[in-house]
């Protein structure tokens, strides 16, 4: 099974993200917080109570969870009409795994309904056999790559993710790791890595997953 991460992986809906967040932020608070693409991108991979405490420190606990809980009701349903942008050549590569007969997943820090939103936006849903978030499990990243593993009957499986923390679950899970360079983050001793999504079916092949 190959399993990738969502954001800096296979698309970048930072920009998107922002604006829906802002528009949330303002609806309740009544001032712009100018959220941007970039202030996004530097909190991709961290679940969406850690994102809160980043993004909005200055405002009491309990209120600023009960905003991100209504950023993520929105957020999902404005990717699902907006979307993202996916990476060059992921929508190819994708189809190419999928048609190999490769069973595909998607495992994120994300909200619940976030991969769904991935999936209708890209018209990618017939692809992925299967997907795990953190607002559906409560579970760290590393723990749902089992998940996903054990509930397919999958022994052997690699993770493609582009942060250290993506790393760091993939070790957790026992699987290799294949770093995205193209993506948000930096990554120390990869098991392989990519300079787009054009390189995955060669790296794999080099692994012996293809």
């Amino acid at each position: 099974m190959i399993i990738f991460d969502l954001d800096g992986t296979l698309w970048d809906s930072s920009s998107s993200v922002a604006e829906s967040w802002n528009y949330v932020i303002s609806e309740i608070t009544g001032k712009d917080r100018g959220l941007t693409g970039s202030d996004v991108e530097k909190v991709m991979g961290l679940t969406m109570d850690d994102i809160a405490d980043a993004l909005l420190h200055d405002i009491e606990p309990e209120m600023r969870y009960e905003i991100f809980r209504q950023c993520e009701e929105h957020e999902n349903e404005y990717l699902k009409e907006r979307g993202g942008l996916l990476f060059p050549g992921v929508r190819e590569t994708v189809i190419e795994l999928y048609k190999a007969g490769k069973n595909l997943a998607i495992v994120s820090n994300c909200q619940k309904g976030y991969i769904n939103a991935f999936l209708i936006s890209m018209g990618m849903t017939e692809y992925f056999r299967d997907f795990e978030e953190w607002g559906n499990t409560g579970r760290p990243k590393g723990e749902n790559i089992r998940l996903v593993m054990d509930r397919n009957g999958v022994s052997k499986a690699v993770y493609v993710g582009d942060i250290q923390s993506d790393a760091d679950a993939a070790s957790y899970a026992g699987i290799p790791f294949i770093w995205a360079k193209y993506g948000f983050g930096n990554v120390k001793k990869p098991d392989a890595a990519i300079n787009s999504m054009y390189e995955l079916p060669g790296t794999l092949r080099e692994l012996g997953y293809l």
